[in-house]
């Protein structure tokens, strides 16, 4: 049975497609104008506040679904102590193991050797592990995930399966990167929008936000934030910038976010006949 998902799960998506978008493009065309290196003053400050887009959009839709006291959406999964949360860990280690299977495959295959050379002198160069780790931590997994998958997934979810929320997402945030291109100093800019390298970071956010999606799915935000850190951090400790590299990555995480979601049957249309759309109690993740 095909239940017409309710209004109320969609309400809040085409705003946070917009202050998302407005907040983040806005202020990276301000570096892009102000035309200095990413982490140099003055550029730095739009440069990192740009990444927030995604948590400020999160926070306004929020703010609204409390004002007009509309329900959370059903697809949504809370944040509870409970062994949901025993899936984070194997989850963060999953995603760091797709990068470093990919890196091991790509030296195989002729492609640069897996070596923590650039990684070490990238953790000293911020100041030590910790610092790196905070800085991994908050730029990206924490700015993005409240947005990305707290916010949109779930509403994307009231009339897609698991694969067409995670594609139609991936697709999307792909292009919210596409101004990083233009800011000197970001690994992006390194790489060019026009180059094999470019092309190929822009297509392994799609992989990427279907294994986001997964984890979110088993143990909401706090594993979407594990993933995305555990792939970040790996990449960045690893130097990922060849595109032999950068295809492999892209190669093993398709066949991984695969395996995943075949592995899960897809609840979505699988309600009880005399259960209630509207409610926000039903979820997908009994």
């Amino acid at each position: 049975m095909t239940i017409t998902p309710p209004v109320s799960q969609k309400s809040g998506l085409a705003l946070f497609w917009t202050v998302t978008f407005a907040t983040t493009w806005a202020l990276w065309f301000v570096a892009i104008k102000l035309g200095g290196p990413a982490m140099s003053s003055p550029t730095v400050i739009p440069y990192l506040l740009g990444g927030f887009g995604p948590v400020i959009g999160a926070i306004v839709v929020r703010v609204r679904r409390a004002r007009r006291r509309q329900p959370v959406p059903a697809h949504t999964v809370r944040l509870r102590l409970s062994l949901r949360l025993f899936w984070v860990l194997p989850l963060l280690v999953l995603a760091s193991a797709t990068v470093l299977a990919a890196a091991l495959l790509a030296d195989l295959l002729g492609g640069p050797a897996v070596s923590l050379t650039e990684g070490q002198k990238l953790i000293a160069t911020v100041g030590g592990p910790v610092p790196f780790i905070i800085s991994m931590l908050i730029g990206g997994p924490l700015a993005e995930e409240p947005g990305w998958r707290g916010t949109a997934y779930p509403r994307l979810r009231a009339s897609m399966s698991r694969l067409q929320a995670g594609l139609l997402l991936g697709v999307v945030w792909a292009v919210w990167h596409l101004p990083l291109f233009f800011i000197p100093g970001t690994i992006q800019a390194t790489f060019g929008l026009i180059s094999w390298s470019g092309l190929l970071f822009t297509l392994s956010v799609i992989p990427m936000a279907l294994l986001a999606g997964y984890a979110y799915e088993r143990a909401g935000v706090v594993a979407a934030v594990a993933v995305h850190f555990g792939i970040n951090t790996t990449v960045a400790l690893l130097s990922v910038n060849s595109p032999v590299t950068q295809a492999s990555v892209l190669a093993v995480q398709i066949i991984v976010a695969i395996v995943l979601l075949a592995s899960r049957r897809d609840r979505r249309t699988d309600l009880p006949v005399d259960a209630d759309p509207r409610s926000h109690r039903v979820v997908t993740n009994s």
